[in-house]
């Protein structure tokens, strides 16, 4: 059996229950950087063997996790943070294993994207997640296609480029209603509410560091 495990994506009391009883049952874990992986596994004293598995190795590494489970073990995927498979390594591994008739079980828990949507106080009944955006081809395709969107977009954006984002948003779709979330379930979580141009103005007043989870309303929506 292999298991998804989905853990915290910045506190670590957000593991659940389930998810620390199967990483103590698994023979090994695979995860996508063991650094990280070990931050969480020694909070909670669990100790395993780690696989790395990242977008460079993955390919490579799917034979020797297919062998180790050929014996009837069992192991864990986890990504460094939320639920893997989600903008992260694993897809190709999960695939091969179905393929192969190994059982595979996801274990539900931690979310960026649906943490910030329920969080953004704009639609959740539909919504659309983009993953990273393009940073140079396609970027411009996609920020224009916004004007017409008709639900909820849901993306993820580098500190590096979260002030351009807004800049170049700023004349396509200056009054959508836009919710960008930072360092979720952190000490310094923040989330801006409010127009492009609102959150634009305010980005300028403020030093920006941290991860971000920008959430863009459908092109219906307005703001009461």
């Amino acid at each position: 059996m292999v298991y998804i495990v989905s853990t915290p994506i910045g506190n670590l009391e957000d593991i659940t229950l389930r998810a620390m009883r199967i990483l103590k049952e698994v023979d090994f874990i695979i995860c996508e950087d063991s650094r990280v992986t070990r931050i969480l596994l020694e909070k909670y004293e669990i100790h395993k063997e780690l696989i790395a598995l990242n977008a460079g190795n993955e390919e490579a590494k799917i034979g020797l996790i297919l062998r180790k489970l050929s014996d009837g073990g069992s192991c864990a995927l986890v990504s460094d943070a939320g639920t893997p498979l989600i903008s992260d390594p694993g897809v190709r591994l999960i695939s091969a294993l179905i393929k192969s008739n190994i059982p595979v079980s996801s274990i539900p828990g931690p979310s960026a994207v649906l943490t910030a949507l329920t969080l953004s106080g704009l639609p959740a009944d539909a919504f659309t997640f983009e993953g990273f955006i393009p940073q140079k081809k396609g970027r411009k395709t996609f920020i224009e296609a916004l004007v017409e969107a008709d639900k909820t977009i849901i993306f993820y954006e580098s500190v590096y480029r979260i002030e351009k984002l807004l800049q170049e948003m700023l004349p396509v779709i200056p009054t959508r209603a836009i919710a960008i979330c930072r360092e979720l379930t952190k000490f310094h979580e923040e989330v801006w509410r409010g127009t492009v141009t609102e959150i634009h103005a305010m980005l300028a007043t403020k030093t920006i560091k941290g991860e971000f989870v920008v959430v863009v309303a459908p092109s219906w929506w307005k703001i009461k």
